[in-house]
């Protein structure tokens, strides 16, 4: 049975990296010594050495150790024995394209499939979706294929943003990018609020978090979904 944490963000304004998660994080992750964490997405271009790193000392703080998937030999080994995975955020195209690259995106799906706990946060959520094209990043690198897990029946839009009131900004917001995309795909997309997260147990999605989600389906104006409700 699917077991996800789905977040908008790992930081939040004024908190330190998975900060606010951390009380979720504890009892989410009961009984996990060791978190394998996947670093593809490298936020700023960090390494992953670095990147596992800034993981390994926040998890540090609830008692379970990190260790980074490029540290095997043998990827696909390394998922298929993990208590638990983490992908975190960043560069979606990249994140994607290196998951095709070491060909674990099939076996990433599967054992999130039969039950391991997994945590993503923004390019990690990305990826729990049918594809990754509601992404807001850059075309970096160009992937094999856009589509991703599929571990959730619906495209996510992280860090989703409503348009600010009285801005002199003339540019597309992402509900605009979202219309355009509507225009040639049918698959619903949610915009996810910073510091909101999806809890999946099974085939239960409950939104969670302090902010509303918008949720975008074709044809159709957006909702407003509650947080504690399910989707």
């Amino acid at each position: 049975m699917k077991k996800l944490l789905v977040a908008s963000t790992s930081t939040i304004y004024g908190s330190g990296y998975l900060e606010y998660l951390l009380p979720t994080l504890q009892s989410f992750f009961v009984n996990v010594k060791t978190i394998l964490f996947i670093p593809y997405a490298r936020p700023s271009g960090i390494t992953y050495t670095e990147y596992t790193k800034i993981a390994k000392n926040a998890f540090a703080k609830i008692k379970i150790d990190v260790v980074g998937i490029h540290e095997f030999e043998n990827p696909k080994e390394a998922i298929l024995k993990a208590e638990a995975i983490f992908t975190g955020g960043g560069n979606t195209f990249e994140l994607v394209n290196q998951l095709y690259k070491n060909d674990v995106l099939l076996t990433l799906k599967n054992v999130l499939e039969n039950g391991t706990p997994y945590l993503g946060t923004s390019a990690g959520s990305n990826i729990c979706g049918i594809n990754m094209m509601n992404t807001n990043d850059m075309p970096i690198v160009y992937p094999p294929s856009f589509t991703t897990l599929g571990c959730i029946p619906f495209n996510i839009n992280a860090h989703y943003l409503d348009p600010i009131v009285g801005s002199k900004h003339k540019g597309e917001t992402r509900e605009t990018r979202i219309k355009e995309f509507h225009v040639f795909n049918t698959m619903d997309v949610l915009g996810l609020r910073e510091g909101s997260w999806l809890e999946v147990n099974g085939d239960e999605i409950i939104l969670k978090g302090d902010l509303t989600a918008r949720l975008f389906q074709q044809h159709k104006k957006p909702v407003e979904i509650e947080t504690g409700m399910p989707l």
